[in-house]
């Protein structure tokens, strides 16, 4: 008789446990995300170096040195995903003092275009304004498809247990992400998505960029109406706006690093 009120007790005591467990966890439809991309432009120029001639070493020290000095050679931004159950919209936040390089090459090396990117995965849509040395774009495509292979590797991140998946894009373009199911709506930063949850930390590790989620919100509101898509530039599909950027850019020496980075 004993034992079984303690086995009625354990089980009243694991049912309390788990509902209290249930109650505490966070899982959200809308809100705000904001997210820091670290660029290393050190590493990228001094990749770079490596491939120019000799008589262009002069000019690739000073680049190197400059972006050393700044920020320990790191070039830092900020962007906010604001998402709604199957929407977002991935803009930028306007810094009060940017990070940015003083000279122009380590810039483009580091693709900031301070892209505006809209998807709609219930409609399989992704509509991004992209701005690349001068020419605004507007791409309308399907959103990007992404062969995630999810591992069992776990982590906190803005106080989301997430977990690791690794994929391949572009044919050699190593991604890490981590993802929450707390938060279902599939997105994350830019273009990437397609994870059972939001991805909280994505990593282009060959390319030296990394975005983080630092912060999230329920403020602003985030409504259907505040959820619409950008409207400027040359309307395009992604292949075109790849066949634009091959066409302008092809005597520059890294063209294949402006179309990677173009692309996310």
């Amino acid at each position: 008789m004993q034992r079984k009120i303690q086995y009625t007790v354990f089980i009243i005591a694991l049912f309390l446990a788990f509902r209290v467990t249930a109650q505490n966890a966070l899982f959200l439809n809308h809100g705000n995300i904001v997210f820091e991309k670290k660029v290393n432009t050190y590493a990228l120029q001094k990749e770079r170096m490596s491939k120019n001639e000799a008589d262009n070493a002069g000019w690739d020290d000073a680049i190197l040195d400059a972006s050393k000095k700044n920020n320990n050679g790191f070039t830092v931004t900020h962007a906010n995903l604001a998402f709604k159950d199957d929407k977002t919209l991935y803009t930028p936040i306007e810094e009060s003092n940017p990070n940015t390089s003083d000279f122009y090459f380590i810039d483009m090396s580091s693709g900031k275009q301070g892209n505006i990117v809209y998807s709609d995965f219930d409609k399989d849509q992704s509509i991004a304004q992209k701005t690349v040395y001068g020419d605004q774009f507007l791409i309308t495509d399907s959103t990007r498809k992404i062969r995630w292979k999810i591992t069992d590797e776990l982590r906190d991140i803005a106080g989301f247990h997430c977990r690791r998946a690794n994929a391949v894009i572009m044919d050699s373009v190593y991604v890490v992400a981590f993802y929450t199911n707390q938060i279902p709506t599939s997105g994350g930063p830019e273009s990437f998505s397609g994870l059972p949850g939001m991805i909280m930390l994505l990593a282009l590790p060959h390319q030296h960029i990394e975005w983080t989620a630092t912060k999230v919100t329920l403020n602003p509101a985030v409504t259907d109406a505040t959820l619409t898509p950008p409207k400027k530039g040359k309307a395009v599909n992604q292949k075109e706006f790849i066949d634009k950027l091959k066409g302008s850019l092809k005597d520059w020496n890294n063209l294949n690093s402006i179309l990677q980075n173009a692309s996310f």
